[in-house]
């Protein structure tokens, strides 16, 4: 048996049974008020029977405030409950275990009417300290309403450029007062979100945290060595796990080539009893070990789970070579992609048949 096929227990109690982990994509597939789409069911139901050990949603927003875009699920409120819980169900029944990633776009959330983020800036208000105490709210009650529509867990969205990116990162971060600053106040308010979800949240529910712990393609001030600081605290406070938002899963910082391989430099800053979950350019088993052998515990895939729901099974196989873009709108339905998703990745260059062409 692969190390991908055994089983992985978190420090919560929780046991996935594999390494493999759907990543939370975005999908656009929800109503434009949050609410479950039959599309996205239908995604991540199939995904839920692919042999995945853990199925994500994609980012599902904690507040209007933090409303990024449309077609973005949303739990934000009790009228999101009763979606949420036939989505946890129907993943559940296929074998997998389901959790919802939490999250708050910051300057990035288009869909509210005033965006909040670090500092003042045109049409963006700098968070006072009741705004980030209403925000840290915000996700406890969204992680309570996890729990209660049926998901094993949640994931606080600290990655990618978000609101909790966007404390993190000393470029995009000019405070003066305990929200900026050095490394410990640019994370306070992340790690103030964690402690009260964890606190508040059952002690057999999953809680875990997705991380940027370096600069990908623009340079924001995030290094290696505050990354694994950061990892490090959300293990203190409670996460059941790390997931790293990589370009590469098993390869050193781009912008820090003399660093070791990101994944091993977390894991080493991280407890024994922390999962390691890292996402970046899995497309074989082969990528997948690679990620393993990095210092993760869980293979995270994202992009050929579109093309691919059940890659777990069939990637098993000594001849699978997975299917590289661009993809036949035809083979993407009989993936279940629904047409939201369908018209939202026709737009990257060289990703769908007669979308947008490669560069």
């Amino acid at each position: 048996m692969s190390r991908l096929d055994q089983p992985l227990r978190l420090r919560c109690g929780l046991t996935l049974p594999n390494r493999m982990a759907m990543a939370p994509l975005t999908n656009v597939q929800s109503n434009a008020d949050g609410t479950l789409h039959e599309d996205e069911l239908r995604w991540l139901a199939r995904r839920g029977e692919g042999g995945w050990g853990l199925v994500s949603t994609c980012a599902a927003f904690v507040s209007e405030e933090g409303h990024a875009w449309v077609g973005q699920l949303g739990i934000a409120g009790d009228h999101h409950v009763p979606g949420l819980t036939r989505l946890a169900a129907a993943v559940r029944a296929g074998g997998a275990v389901p959790i919802v990633q939490l999250h708050h776009g910051g300057l990035k959330a288009d869909q509210a009417p005033i965006k909040l983020s670090t500092a003042d800036g045109d049409g963006v208000r700098g968070a006072t300290e009741e705004d980030i105490a209403r925000v840290v709210s915000d996700f406890v009650a969204a992680a309570l309403r996890a729990e209660a529509a049926g998901f094993a867990g949640v994931e606080l969205h600290g990655a990618n450029g978000y609101l909790f990116t966007q404390f993190l990162a000393p470029a995009d971060n000019p405070r003066t007062d305990g929200y900026g600053g050095d490394l410990v106040g640019r994370a306070r308010f992340l790690r103030e979100a964690l402690l009260a979800v964890r606190a508040a949240t059952g002690a057999g529910f999953a809680v875990g945290v997705r991380l940027s712990p370096v600069d990908g393609y623009a340079q924001r001030g995030l290094v290696l060595d505050d990354g694994a600081q950061v990892a490090r605290w959300m293990a203190d406070d409670g996460a059941d796990f790390v997931h790293l938002s990589l370009s590469n899963a098993s390869s050193p910082p781009p912008h820090e080539p003399e660093q070791p391989a990101v994944a091993r430099a977390v894991r080493s800053a991280l407890p024994e009893d922390v999962v390691l979950s890292v996402a970046g350019g899995i497309a074989s088993r082969a990528d997948a070990e690679a990620a393993l052998d990095a210092g993760a515990d869980i293979a995270v895939v994202g992009r050929y789970s579109i093309i691919h729901p059940d890659w777990p099974r069939i990637s098993a196989d000594p001849g699978f070579t997975p299917s590289r873009p661009p993809w036949e709108p035809d083979a993407l339905r009989a993936a279940s992609v629904g047409s939201g998703l369908l018209g939202y990745i026709s737009a990257f260059p060289g990703f769908v048949v007669g979308g947008a062409p490669a560069r």
